[in-house]
């Protein structure tokens, strides 16, 4: 009888050891849950800062050469030739 208590004691030690260590894992994993959210918005941030400042060149490079800088008139023309075929798109379709 005396060999069955001990069984038990054992076990119960060995199961609150389990609970012990189940909570400190628990308590891990939302902290982690926590960092990944947090971490999830700071690269959502970054990427609509990077898409912002993007949008920014590209109107810098179409000032500049409107401006006169001649390595992005090219560019900048068919930028302007890719607007005033969509405006004419609308006007037709506003025609129909």
């Amino acid at each position: 009888m005396s060999n069955v208590l001990e069984i038990v004691d054992s076990l119960q030690s060995k199961l609150d050891r389990l609970l012990s260590k189940f909570e400190l894992l628990q308590i891990e994993n939302q902290q982690l849950l926590e960092k990944s959210e947090k971490l999830v918005f700071e690269v959502r941030e970054q990427q609509e800062s990077i898409h912002a400042i993007e949008n920014k060149y590209e109107s810098l490079k179409i000032a500049n050469a409107i401006v006169g800088s001649k390595e992005d008139k090219h560019t900048t023309k068919l930028k302007i030739n890719t607007l005033i075929r969509e405006i004419d798109k609308c006007i037709a379709q506003l025609d129909e």
